[in-house]
């Protein structure tokens, strides 16, 4: 006898498990519930249809309908909506625009209803001028308005993905572009002093950074709107893009028995079925496991919603698949830089209380003596056993093969000191003999085995110099062009020689512009019998830290001007 199996929610999850149980079952009944009009599309590639870089709006359209049915013999209803689900009966309740309301019965459920912008109630906030990103429809009226000649300037409220992707896609769109973001950094999975190096890049290509502040109320003048902050300050633009992120779209589960977590995410087991006979549940809307430690979180990321479409559809046919979890692996584009990130972060280590280290290296991205070798950043984050808890990467060149390496070693329970015997290819135009990635496992392992103590940028604030001494160990040249106040300068190559001008009885913290340097220099004082800290990443780590944008909340003339971007 064949299953009927009702999928709730199509794109990456639920189109994924349609297709795969296809693949699996030839004989089953598979309807697919849609309440938009597309099934499978590539959100992920919306901001870029936007800006002008994807041309082709059918490119966005991964599956139709008609596709799907032809190619797999699915029930496909779009402009469907799922209103509840009664377990008891198995039935699920449909607003349908071409049936009305009516009851559809189910053996398996798949639910893969995703996520939705989050908006607050704040005044103002219902303005036509406002715009949030999450589907085709969203896409096309932006699109629209973007493309009006009286439309010059945008306010992108929110630093997360969706909100840097669109203000560089508005940006290259030709407009006047400004980005408001609530905390002290954009993107929140980085770091502070890495995620700096893509807000410089915003800047340095025109785009109006806004750190901490805070959104009030919407007011429209005219053909404009008005965001009027909490610090007093309001700009003025032709629209307006909400994206200060996402929360579960679970609400028609409510009275089902469904468990579900205090913000909304359902919960499922490592089979990604729910607490409910024959209903699995998968994508934006689950709580995962973390895989670095265990431990319960939410990442809507489409690589993992892909993934758990296929496991559910296994385990609806039987086959016991399961899910390992989430680490949180991620990659943006900013203008001519890239950032990428895997696992863990500072911020999150600090609150779950994991004890770390960390280092960084900024080597080329291939071999330096090759033409168009350009610098990277890596950093990385590790225990005192080696196992790797994050990784975070910026750079022009290279960025995605390097954190797409580590997070393959992580995933498969690698350790910094597999890092450094990885044999990686290598040829001058594409890397160098010991690749990025080996160095950063290098560092690690020199910190894990005592052959150097580093201190990092933070530390500084700390730093007392009656106990310490802060040591510049690069050319004069180099020192001339910008140093950490206070600091001594002793090239690496006098450091030797001069020894006797340094206080045994303190601590010597040295730093030169990458950090190599800096280890040489701490190898030598060390085996002269100094106390020695090297700064991880030395002098760009510490301008990396210490960048802070311009914040302009000031008006000029021009831009009280039709198409302004900021006002008073």
């Amino acid at each position: 006898m064949s299953k009927k199996v009702l999928i709730v929610g199509g794109v990456a999850g639920g189109a994924s498990a349609a297709a795969r149980l296809r693949r699996l079952d030839e004989k089953a009944h598979i309807v697919m519930f849609e309440r938009d009009e597309y099934i499978s599309f590539a959100n992920c590639g919306l901001p870029y249809y936007i800006g002008g870089a994807i041309k082709d709006r059918s490119k966005l359209l991964v599956q139709t309908p008609e596709a799907m049915h032809q190619r797999f013999k699915l029930d496909i209803r779009t402009k469907s909506e799922v209103m509840s689900i009664d377990p008891e009966s198995k039935t699920v309740r449909v607003n349908s625009e071409a049936r009305g309301e009516y009851d559809e019965s189910y053996d398996y459920l798949i639910l893969s209803p995703g996520a939705k912008p989050i908006r607050p109630n704040l005044p103002g906030m219902n303005s036509s001028k406002i715009y949030t990103l999450r589907n085709i429809a969203d896409t096309d009226r932006i699109k629209k308005r973007v493309a009006e000649t009286n439309t010059r300037s945008a306010i992108v409220v929110g630093g997360g993905f969706i909100g840097v992707e669109m203000a560089e896609n508005l940006k290259d769109a030709g407009l006047d572009v400004s980005l408001i973001q609530s905390s002290s950094q954009l993107l929140a999975p980085f770091d502070r002093e890495m995620s700096h190096a893509l807000a410089q890049e915003l800047e340095q290509h025109g785009v109006n950074l806004l750190f901490s502040e805070s959104v009030q109320s919407f007011k429209e003048i005219g053909q404009q709107i008005q965001v009027e902050l909490a610090s007093g300050a309001a700009l003025v633009g032709d629209i307006v893009i909400w994206a200060v992120g996402v929360a579960p779209d679970t609400a028609f589960l409510a009275g089902s028995g469904l468990q579900i977590t205090a913000s909304g995410h359902i919960i499922v087991n490592e089979k990604l079925e729910t607490n409910l006979e024959g209903v699995f549940a998968v994508g934006d809307a689950i709580e995962v496991v973390d895989y670095i430690n265990g431990s319960k979180t939410a990442i809507p990321l489409a690589g993992p919603a892909n993934k758990q479409g296929r496991i559910a559809a296994d385990n609806v046919c039987g086959l016991g698949s399961s899910y390992k979890g989430s680490q949180g692996t991620s990659i943006i584009k900013v203008f001519g830089l890239t950032g990428a990130v895997t696992g863990h972060n500072e911020k999150s280590l600090t609150r779950l209380g994991i004890s770390y280290h960390v280092t960084y290296v900024h080597p080329s991205s291939h071999a330096s003596y090759y033409p168009g070798a350009i610098p990277l950043t890596i950093k990385l984050l590790f225990n005192d056993e080696g196992a790797i808890l994050g990784a975070q990467a910026v750079g022009a060149d290279g960025v995605d093969k390097r954190i797409d390496t580590i997070a393959t070693v992580m995933r498969l329970r690698g350790t910094v000191y597999d890092l450094t015997e990885l044999e990686l290819a290598y040829a001058p135009p594409y890397s160098s003999a010991k690749d990025p990635v080996n160095m950063a496992g290098y560092t690690a392992e020199n910190i894990l085995t005592g052959k150097t103590k580093v201190f990092v940028p933070e530390d500084l604030k700390s730093f007392e110099p009656e106990k310490a001494t802060l040591v510049d160990v690069r050319s004069e040249l180099e020192h001339s062009n910008g140093h950490i106040a206070g600091s001594k300068l002793i090239p690496v190559d006098e450091l030797r020689d001069r020894l006797d001008e340094l206080d045994s009885n303190k601590e010597i913290w040295v730093y030169c512009q990458v950090g190599l340097r800096g280890y040489t220099a701490s190898r030598i004082l060390q085996q002269h019998g100094f106390k020695v800290r090297n700064l991880a990443g030395g002098y760009k780590t510490y301008k990396m830290a210490t960048y802070t944008p311009s914040n302009n909340r000031q008006a000029s003339s021009r831009d009280l001007s039709p198409g302004n971007s900021l006002c008073n």
